[in-house]
């Protein structure tokens, strides 16, 4: 299936006509899409200040038991997204900062799997005043500036629109 039948498809579904239709289904996705965006990264931003150092007193397994905030936040997000590509796939699919967002975000969830896999179970372990390692650390960081890049590109559809 090419781009433009894809687009097609997307544009003859009922969630493009209750999407297009109906006067408060776009503000109310941007609201919520919006929210999701702040429930994670606030949590995922506050986990990962804390392993690059900040906040000590405070258990790094104590700011995890939050993220699954982070994580409906971001379901939020996913669902609320997939409504604006139904909406309007064209101002998606053919967007530069819509292919940068979908590029953060799929670096993201590497990032987040790479950890799991190799650094969590150290960091969970960590006391309220315990460091992590530097491995743990470039993680961190890269998962914040994966976060801001996000909400960047996000911002910079309504500039680029095709």
């Amino acid at each position: 299936m090419t781009l433009p039948q894809i687009i097609h498809w997307l544009t003859h579904t009922p969630v493009n006509s209750l999407v297009m239709d109906y006067h408060w289904t776009w503000p109310i996705s941007e609201t919520l899409h919006f929210c999701g965006l702040v429930m994670m990264t606030g949590t995922v931003g506050a986990f990962d200040l804390r392993v690059l150092g900040l906040g000590k007193g405070i258990s790094p397994a104590a700011l995890h038991r939050s993220l699954r905030y982070g994580v409906a936040g971001f379901g939020i997000s996913i669902v609320t997204g997939s409504l604006f590509i139904f909406g309007q796939p064209d101002q998606y699919f053919y967007n530069d900062a819509f292919k940068v967002k979908v590029v953060c975000l799929a670096l993201l969830g590497l990032n987040v799997l790479a950890f799991y896999s190799l650094e969590a179970r150290k960091v969970l372990a960590l006391g309220p005043t315990g460091e992590a390692s530097v491995p743990a650390r470039c993680f961190a960081a890269i998962s914040l500036c994966l976060l801001v890049a996000i909400m960047c590109a996000g911002r910079m559809l309504t500039f680029f629109r095709p």
